[in-house]
């Protein structure tokens, strides 16, 4: 009798469970009505606007959309509709970092190296299958010829092409090139990464004698943009202190990229921020004591006083000038630029905001509001469609059918005022809507278990 029992038991919850409500799981079908659109395909506004969301896709869009009757409808009437933002150059460990950058509009990263196992395998899986709120990852394994920064180290070609072979093993999307890597360890890299559709991003390898050389290889980002003046405005090996490089020069520049068909990491925020706290002990105690701090995890606010910056003798503020205007010229010639930003290992670099700041400092240097938000979303759309063609993966960085539906509600035009974006009314990612209110009480947690630390 108790078989019996169980069995009938099992029988009823089991059917139960097919007419509850399952409560945990997105609605697969949201539709943001009346929007004023910002697709971000070119310079526009589309003005009351429907968009349906299916699956964390973007399914149609039109002013007289019918919607399906088992649609969650959000009214967005007088609001504005734009895509999600990326930060294409960061260096977050946990999941509360996640959670940071997904209020702050963030809805994609690119983790530039030093992840932790646990971070680029489950981790990135939870955020990138919907499990956890949080942007949608991708990873990059940085290897290095020598142990000097910290970096899997490659000796060889041979080495090289197991390091692109274990990238591949544990889901990483890039490889990120070092500064003391060998020449023959650099191209058995990049084919290794060719054959295996993982491409090389990173810095100037000085073996190699020049960024020209490492672009023409098939480096598909230079991922700092003051790797110019390392590697092209001054020879790899000449130690160049705080040397400006001439404006006459740029010009050269740009042609290099261009006939390389590359993009670029315009982090006019990194170096900006090294500047400002070079030699100066004054400014990082200021951001210590900055608002800011309250979601800035323990670990950092005990690091960032010994980053050593403070410490040094000089002048960088003319070097963060010209790199604005070189910024500025690569973005006239159409060279396609992204946003990234190395937070939050450098002191001041708070997650999230410090996207924003560079999209001001870019806004700044002479960009119009479209070129700025283009290195945020349509730039890093393209950046990551050539990169992972091979992937299978929607698109992103634009709202058009079958687009990844990554999107931002704010309540004025970004194009008509960028720091809207900086408070955004609510964020969708991997087909889930959080509001304001729930964006709040993701980061509210992590501020009460900082401050308690």
């Amino acid at each position: 009798m108790d078989l019996i029992l169980r069995f009938a038991l099992a029988l009823w919850l089991a059917g139960l469970a097919l007419v509850l409500p399952a409560t945990a799981q997105p609605a697969s079908r949201i539709a943001f009505v009346n929007a004023n659109l910002v697709p971000m395909d070119r310079e526009r506004v589309l003005r009351g606007q429907t968009v349906l969301v299916e699956n964390g896709r973007i399914a149609a869009i039109g002013p007289r959309l019918v919607i399906p009757a088992d649609a969650r409808r959000i009214d967005a009437r007088g609001l504005w509709l734009s895509p999600g933002l990326a930060d294409l150059h960061t260096h977050v460990q946990t999941r509360d970092d996640l959670a940071i950058y997904l209020s702050y509009g963030v809805t994609t990263v690119l983790h530039m190296g030093e992840a932790s196992n646990a971070f680029a395998g489950r981790t990135r899986i939870a955020a990138n299958d919907g499990t956890i709120p949080a942007p949608h990852i991708y990873t990059v394994l940085a290897v290095d010829g020598s142990p000097r920064y910290g970096h899997l180290v490659v000796t060889n070609a041979e080495e090289a092409r197991a390091a692109v072979l274990l990238a591949r093993a544990n889901g990483y999307a890039f490889i990120k090139v070092y500064n003391t890597l060998s020449a023959d360890a650099f191209a058995a890299l990049t084919a290794a990464g060719r054959e295996f559709g993982i491409p090389l991003v990173g810095h100037t390898v000085t073996a190699m004698g020049g960024l020209d050389r490492q672009l023409a290889a098939g480096q598909l980002l230079v991922a700092h943009a003051e790797e110019f003046i390392y590697s092209y405005f001054f020879a790899p090996d000449f130690d160049s202190g705080q040397s400006v490089p001439s404006d006459g020069a740029i010009a050269g520049a740009v042609a290099l990229v261009k006939r390389h068909d590359a993009f670029v990491t315009a982090d006019l925020v990194t170096y900006g921020i090294i500047a400002q706290q070079w030699g100066k002990p004054a400014a990082v105690r200021a951001w210590l004591a900055s608002p800011e701090t309250r979601l800035l995890s323990p670990r950092y606010r005990l690091d960032w006083p010994n980053a050593g910056y403070d410490r040094r003798s000089g002048d960088l503020m003319p070097r963060a000038a010209f790199l604005g205007r070189l910024v500025k010229a690569f973005a006239d010639a159409g060279i396609p630029l992204v946003s990234g930003t190395d937070a939050p290992t450098i002191p001041g670099l708070f997650i999230g905001d410090s996207l924003h700041r560079n999209l001001a400092l870019l806004e700044s240097a002479g960009l119009t509001r479209y070129q700025t938000l283009a290195t945020a979303t349509r730039n890093a759309g393209a950046f990551i469609a050539r990169a992972r063609a091979r992937a299978g993966e929607p698109p992103l960085g634009m709202i058009a059918p079958g687009a990844r539906a990554d999107l931002l509600l704010t309540r004025t035009n970004p194009l008509d005022d960028l720091s809207t974006l900086r408070q955004p009314l609510g964020v969708m990612t991997h087909g889930v809507w959080h509001d304001r209110a729930a964006l709040d009480a993701l980061i509210a947690p992590i501020a009460d278990r900082y401050a308690a630390r």
